[in-house]
């Protein structure tokens, strides 16, 4: 098992890595490497870790779905509430009416049967979109009209009611339902909702007086399995307890943590991020371990022409009734193709269930569901960042409410004094403390000396741990620094100043005056013993 462990991990990442170098989505390197080693091809993974494959995926789910709801904004999704609410029912609703028709059409199933077939079909992967949003917000794309937060709301909502329709259909099949409980089907689709939203609500509360009034966490990692640990709990006990939605209660857990304590979910939109890397390897390594190719061949061209009939017919009627009336122009409509179609997630998780209880075509649906995966997860997931630049209009990143990825780069501005070591200290300070990377910068009126080359092995000493790299130049040293600190976009210079007196009285006529004077780029004044 450990041996089948390393092999997922390892392969996984490099299959990702080499894909990810062509073009294409990491995941499909990782999909492909999972099919390779599986039982149908090498045969490479110890039976436990398929037999585990469930739990490791609902494990991933959840850390999608926490990423998801940290990543949430709330004003924009009030802003735009209507058309996620509707992209919750309309798209899924019309995709899976679609295929039923066409599957009875194309398969000669009865209309029971193609229904449960558009239940598992119409169900859009929170393992692609997620991921595929929180990058559009990060980057800015769509932000100023929350498309990728109605997109994120409404594929939350919209699994909850795909699954709530699958579980009852497979109650008729198997034992008959009267036509009072389907009647009831809305109350319980609010049900889940409203409970769900609401258990959210308060084990975020929770969550805030556990870590902020008690502070049973030392550190962020603490933290992290506390929340998650929790998050994991209340979509294990949906599983027992079909009473609210665990997906949609683990999202609002997320989101209410924003609103409680800002700083907490900060923290925790870093440590989950951290998770999905190891995550998403896990999530579709053995995705490509688990499916069945065998199944593939005998329904290639029917299954293939039966997604493109529910994407088109059913799943774009779906969207234009989500957006009528909303301020989205037509561009930002046509986004919805590749942002709101993926499907993985819930396919690998459900796709088996009705081979697996017997019923008539349980095969058809399952080779259909593993088609599904291979075709929209890889595309959509390559497609989501490929149109939205040429569909979205970029406006400005909200750093509250996602993870914005930016490379620190500091200057260090050093001459040959004692002061330079107090410099390079306090600039190696910073750098440890932001993972940044350092430029030390020396302005020389002369060849390089003995002075200088003691300045560049005292650097390579204090610097040993971090990424640096020493320029020398031969100008007026305020002009250099700032040009350096400028073309570098550096986000702070670091420099030195002599003496305890006030500052206004040292600096006048000094170098670090005319820094501090010309420069744009924010200036740390350290003092001889480090005093700044």
């Amino acid at each position: 098992m450990l041996i089948s462990a390393i092999l997922v991990l390892l392969l996984g990442l490099v299959s990702g890595e080499i894909v990810r170098r062509i073009g294409a989505p990491p995941l499909l390197g990782m999909i492909i490497v999972g099919i390779l080693m599986g039982e149908e091809m090498g045969n490479l993974l110890d039976p436990t870790v398929l037999e585990l494959a469930p739990d490791l995926r609902t494990t991933a789910v959840m850390i999608i779905l926490m990423r998801a709801g940290l990543g949430l904004d709330r004003e924009k999704l009030l802003q735009q509430g209507s058309v996620a609410l509707r992209l919750g029912f309309l798209p899924a609703l019309a995709e899976m009416s679609a295929i039923a028709l066409f599957a009875t059409l194309l398969f000669d199933f009865n209309w029971e049967i193609g229904l449960l077939l558009g239940c598992i079909i119409s169900a859009e992967s929170p393992a692609v979109i997620v991921p595929g949003m929180l990058r559009l917000k990060s980057s800015g794309w769509g932000v100023d009209k929350g498309i990728a937060d109605a997109i994120l709301t409404g594929s939350a909502l919209s699994d909850v009611f795909v699954l709530l329709i699958f579980s009852l259909l497979l109650n008729l099949l198997e034992q008959g339902i009267e036509t009072d409980a389907l009647a009831f089907l809305p109350v319980q689709i609010v049900l889940q909702i409203v409970l769900g939203i609401a258990i959210g609500l308060a084990v975020a509360k929770l969550i805030t007086v556990i870590l902020a009034k008690i502070n049973l966490a030392q550190n962020p990692v603490h933290e992290v399995m506390i929340v998650g640990s929790i998050a994991l709990g209340l979509i294990a006990l949906a599983e027992t307890f079909p009473y609210f939605s665990g997906y949609l209660a683990t999202m609002g857990l997320g989101f209410f943590l924003i609103e409680f304590d800002a700083p907490l979910a900060r923290r925790l939109r870093v440590e989950f991020n951290h998770l999905w890397i190891v995550a998403e390897i896990v999530l579709f390594v053995l995705l490509g371990a688990n499916l069945e190719l065998s199944v593939l061949e005998a329904v290639l061209l029917p299954g293939l022409a039966l997604l493109l009939l529910g994407l088109l017919i059913g799943r774009s009627i779906g969207w234009y009734l989500s957006t009528v009336g909303s301020n989205w122009n037509w561009r930002e409509k046509l986004f919805l193709l590749p942002g709101n179609s993926p499907k993985a997630t819930v396919q690998a998780a459900v796709g088996a269930i009705p081979l697996s209880m017997g019923l008539e075509g349980g095969d058809i649906i399952l080779a259909i569901a593993v088609l599904s995966i291979l075709v929209t997860a890889p595309v959509g997931a390559w497609a989501i960042p490929t149109f939205a630049p040429k569909l979205l209009e970029k406006g400005e990143v909200d750093p509250t409410k996602v993870s914005v990825k930016q490379k620190i780069r500091l200057l260090a501005a050093v001459d040959t004094s004692p002061l330079a070591k107090e410099v390079l200290s306090k600039v190696a300070s910073y750098a440890r403390e932001t993972n940044a990377e350092v430029i030390v910068l020396h302005v020389i009126s002369h060849k390089e000396d003995e002075e200088t080359t003691e300045l560049r092995q005292l650097t390579q000493r204090l610097l040993a741990d971090i990424p640096y790299r020493f320029l020398t130049a031969n100008d007026i040293v305020a002009n250099a620094i700032v040009e350096t600190a400028q073309y570098h976009q550096v986000s702070d210079i670091i420099m030195g100043k002599r003496g305890h007196q006030p500052l206004e009285e040292v600096l006048l006529g000094s170098n670090s005056q005319a820094v501090l004077e010309r420069s744009p780029i924010p200036v740390i004044l350290v003092e001889e013993n480090n005093h700044e």
